[in-house]
């Protein structure tokens, strides 16, 4: 048996129609909702031009084995935390920016970034040290599906009339 944590995966980039339709199926093959002990997702759960957040507790060894490698192989930016194991593991935050390479950081139960000691010394600086809070801290970019609305056309807003030209003597 597993050992299982509470885990959320938090993702964004630009997909196709198609590669959204793959993405829906293993958001529901791994049982995840878009809020803590929520309804199964679907599709229109989905808010337009924001990142798309996901959580689920009893998750087998607090990562998304299916959904993080998809995400890997398509380009698409996630942020993963995962709580602790005791005795097992620590809490973590896992960072994929889109471009293949995957990075762990040691963070907190409320998914705060920690360093140890050990990790300052290997980092050298101050300078060093607030890159890697800056990268731990990494803003995942909305999950942008081919077809949707422009930002404007998905709240009504309209652009405002250019302002004339005004002669001032």
């Amino acid at each position: 048996m597993a050992d299982r944590v509470s885990a959320s995966i938090t993702l964004g980039g630009s997909i196709s129609i198609g590669a959204f339709a793959e993405l829906v199926a293993i958001i529901a093959n791994e049982g995840l909702s878009t809020e803590w002990d929520g309804e199964a997702f679907e599709p229109h759960h989905r808010t337009i031009g924001a990142p798309l957040s996901l959580y689920a507790h009893e998750v087998a060894w607090g990562y998304f084995n299916e959904l993080e490698s998809w995400c890997a192989r398509n380009q698409i930016a996630f942020a993963r935390w995962s709580g602790g194991y005791g005795g097992q593991w620590g809490p973590e935050r896992v960072i994929h920016t889109g471009d293949g390479e995957l990075t762990s950081y040691a963070v907190t139960e409320d998914d705060v970034a920690v360093i140890a000691r050990e990790a300052i010394e290997q980092l050298g600086s101050y300078a060093a040290v607030l890159d890697r809070f800056s990268a731990a801290d990494f803003t995942v970019p909305p999950l942008i599906v081919e077809g949707d609305p422009t930002p404007q056309e998905a709240t009504g807003e309209t652009s405002p009339p250019a302002e004339e030209a005004t002669n001032v003597e």
